[in-house]
């Protein structure tokens, strides 16, 4: 189990140098995904929802032995929640200060957007599990 933590916490510390390289490095050899879209929505706010989607999940399973019960599962999901938030916000503002990027207030809100459902997937799956393992066991009377 101890291994399992370890691995998923060193997946977490180089999703997290990813998500600085992507929205930190220099791209301009990259194809401007500016005016694309998919149904609608211009893909760079996709790539952002794609890009922080990951972050509860992750945090969730390096982290996994701090729930055990309901109110610490919904705790633990809305420190990593606000973590996340506090990350797509410094970026954003981050950006801002880079002469090749710029902060978008809508990019934000497609990083809490992926955050949010993330974490309440997250929440739901810890819950049920919860519930299963805290289930009474039948024991059979002669």
């Amino acid at each position: 189990m101890r291994k399992r933590n370890i691995l998923t916490l060193a997946l977490l510390v180089v999703y997290l140098g990813m998500v600085g390289w992507c929205c930190f490095g220099h791209f301009s050899d990259l194809p401007d995904i500016g005016q694309d879209n998919l149904f609608g929505i211009p893909m760079d706010k996709v790539v952002h929802f794609l890009m922080f989607f990951p972050f509860p999940i992750l945090c969730y399973l390096a982290f996994s032995g701090m729930t055990g019960m309901p109110r610490h599962t919904v705790l633990a999901v809305g420190l990593i929640f606000l973590a996340g938030c506090l990350i797509a916000a410094g970026t954003e503002i981050g950006q801002s200060f880079t002469s090749y990027r710029s902060g978008d207030a809508l990019d934000f809100v497609a990083d809490t957007l992926a955050l949010a459902i993330s974490s309440i997937i997250v929440m739901i799956i810890d819950l049920r599990i919860i519930k299963t393992h805290n289930k009474p066991k039948c024991s059979k009377e002669s």
